[in-house]
């Protein structure tokens, strides 16, 4: 069976925003007002607790956090503490999970797969680690999976780092383990990562493991009176295009 829904490209968004955004969304879902959708974004510098998230993580103090303008956010997400900035791509699926047929343990297994072939488009081979989720790659996290489902449709989603500044991170113990290490795709690679290719192979994954056909909206077409923010965080991080589906052969 293939399904339909949206792509929602959101740009560099504030985090309460983009929060809100997703439970005004989360119900239109849920009523069936709207198709599946997916959204990509960045956010500003922010520390987002989830659901099991400890405070004991946060290593730096509500004063420097302040003063570096980071603002904390509690929020119904699975997992612990975790860091989102610019560079980092943001991937919120807003999905009916009934008519997939999936359960939580099995849908985080999709995302990760979607992550692990996206990664491996870029020739960069990612793993799992069975205890805790998310993707790996030489014993450095480089995307975390963070969801919800309520009445089951979902929303939060994953982050993955494509150009992040890892230094954020030493202001927590990611995702609440002690002595790990956040890396990124431009560390890696040791070059820029385009924004508006690694979004094309994100659609293109998510088309393929979950057999949808994705189409192009606005939010402005989704949510009328909507105010949209910029589509490009970083016009240097190459300037996002309309989104086809290459093979993966090529990087383009």
């Amino acid at each position: 069976m293939n399904h339909s829904g949206y792509i929602i490209n959101l740009g560099l968004i504030d985090y309460q925003k983009a929060w809100d955004l997703q439970h005004l969304l989360w119900l239109k879902r849920v009523a069936g007002e709207l198709p599946d959708l997916l959204l990509f974004l960045e956010h500003p510098h922010v520390i987002t607790l989830g659901r099991r998230g400890n405070r004991s993580h946060l290593l730096a103090s509500q004063e420097v956090l302040e003063t570096m303008s980071v603002p904390i956010f509690h929020v119904e997400r699975g997992g612990d503490v975790t860091y989102h900035g610019p560079g980092q791509m943001v991937v919120y699926p807003i999905f009916d999970l009934k008519e997939y047929g999936y359960r939580l343990i099995r849908y985080i297994g999709q995302l990760e797969e979607v992550i692990l072939r996206v990664l491996g488009d870029f020739r960069i081979q990612g793993r799992r680690d069975p205890v805790n989720r998310g993707v790996w790659v030489d014993g450095e996290k480089i995307a975390s999976v963070g969801v919800t489902i309520k009445r089951w449709v979902s929303f939060h989603g994953f982050s993955l780092n494509y150009e992040t500044d890892l230094k954020y991170f030493e202001l927590i113990n990611p995702c609440g383990l002690e002595g790990k290490k956040m890396t990124s795709m431009a560390k890696i690679l040791e070059e820029r990562i385009s924004r508006g290719f690694l979004l094309e192979r994100i659609c293109f994954h998510f088309s393929q493991i979950f057999k949808m056909h994705l189409e192009e909206k606005n939010i402005e077409e989704v949510i009328i009176g909507f105010s949209s923010p910029s589509p490009q965080p970083s016009p240097a991080r190459g300037e996002d295009r309309p989104i086809n589906f290459p093979s993966p052969g090529g990087r383009g």
